[in-house]
């Protein structure tokens, strides 16, 4: 919600007036100087938008005000060319309203446009959050990345790295969504204030990794005749993509990282296919090498990457991770009911090259159970059980 400054305000005194805390309304107008606010210059607050009403008889600020547990002083605040002592019936005015409830709904078919359409919703409603780019897919469409916290600790979740194991993508854009309402109403979850945490942690998310694989497995194959023509032979002429991990070109983008790539390849298909082809070489893939220049450039203590399915925590590679990675799987194993599981045969993955290079803590969750792509029906169980997950990755 925006509002405009007055002569005397401070960013203080609106989050005095709101609500909000001070370093949350700070964040939101990173492009101010909040010690030198200028008469007429716009602030937005997070957590509110601004609602139309119409005057009707006997009506005022104040009782207006009243009825929506509002300061006077905020009304007046969002309708500086009102004047409360002369409202007409009929008059449009804007009232502020605080945001208590979910803009993500994840528990519906939640393909690519759905995941732009909900951050864009998000990041007008809740501005201290920051939306960039970090690479596009193979067919152009952009990989974005969101950042919430100002802290020193830098944690990465990520989800969809294969294409059939869309449903991470909502489950994570449901806990972006209770964190910033969270900070917002001062409301913690499961008992944990989240400001602390908001402080000590800068959280990175990609939530669509594989945006083409998706759209492949939700919307069927693109309409350009040549890409249409090339997956459909890919799939073995078949149009039903729902085993369709790989990206559009057909590589598996989780097994593409430099970290005993080449063994993966020895045991994996040879030639571009619906799963688990690594490429011609690591990194040959423009999402795998968004995700490497972003983890480089981040300098992550932590990443976490969301798969399905097995409900299992994998957590180590090579005997190189450190000690504090079983102290941290133990904690996520206790808050979701996962089982930890240290190694299996697998190699070239994300988290595999993470503990490679950098020698600190990288997870595999696996979320639900059956066959991907999992059903919707175990959303709201899969939340459950990764909502503790992804709370302990910012507290340990």
């Amino acid at each position: 919600m925006d509002i405009y400054v007055r002569q005397g305000d401070s960013l203080w005194y609106y989050s005095q007036l709101y609500g909000i805390n001070l370093q949350l309304i700070i964040d939101s107008n990173r492009d101010i100087q909040p010690s030198a606010l200028a008469v007429g210059q716009r602030i937005r607050i997070p957590g509110f938008v601004a609602q139309n009403y119409q005057i009707r008889r006997g009506d005022s600020f104040w009782g207006i005000a009243q009825s929506r547990n509002l300061s006077l002083d905020a009304l007046l605040l969002s309708n500086p060319n009102v004047n409360p002592n002369r409202l007409q019936v009929g008059q449009t005015i804007q009232v502020p309203l605080r945001i208590t409830w979910r803009l993500v709904q994840g528990k519906q078919h939640y393909d690519f446009s759905r995941t732009l359409n909900d951050l864009a919703r998000l990041q007008n409603v809740y501005p201290f959050l920051r939306v960039t780019n970090i690479g596009n897919s193979v067919l152009g469409n952009r990989i974005p990345e969101v950042l919430i916290g100002n802290g020193g600790k830098r944690v990465h979740y990520n989800a969809s790295f294969h294409a059939n194991e869309w449903i991470t993508t909502p489950v994570l854009m449901t806990f972006l969504n209770d964190y910033c309402l969270s900070l917002t109403n001062g409301s913690p979850i499961r008992g944990l204030s989240t400001y602390p945490l908001y402080v000590q942690t800068m959280l990175s998310i990609v939530p669509m990794v594989n945006p083409d694989g998706v759209s492949l497995v939700m919307n069927g194959p693109p309409e350009n005749e040549s890409w249409r023509n090339r997956v459909i032979e890919l799939n073995r002429g078949s149009t039903d993509f729902s085993g369709w991990k790989a990206n559009i070109r057909g590589v598996d983008l989780n097994d593409q990282f430099p970290a005993r790539w080449e063994l993966e390849k020895a045991r994996n298909p040879s030639q571009p296919g619906p799963r688990d082809y690594g490429g011609e070489r690591p990194l040959s893939e423009p999402e795998a090498i968004a995700m490497a220049d972003l983890t480089r450039r981040r300098d992550f203590a932590r990443v976490l990457a969301f798969h399905t399915q097995g409900e299992v925590i994998y957590w180590g590679f090579e005997n190189l991770e450190p000690p504090e990675s079983q102290t941290l799987v133990n904690e996520f194993a206790r808050v979701s009911g996962y089982e930890p599981v240290k190694t299996i045969e697998s190699y070239a993955g994300y988290k595999d090259w993470f503990i490679q290079d950098w020698r600190r803590p990288g997870f595999t969750v696996e979320l639900g159970t059956g066959t991907n792509p999992i059903p919707l029906a175990q959303f709201d169980e899969i939340y459950e059980k990764t909502l503790g997950i992804f709370l302990a990755g910012l507290y340990m």
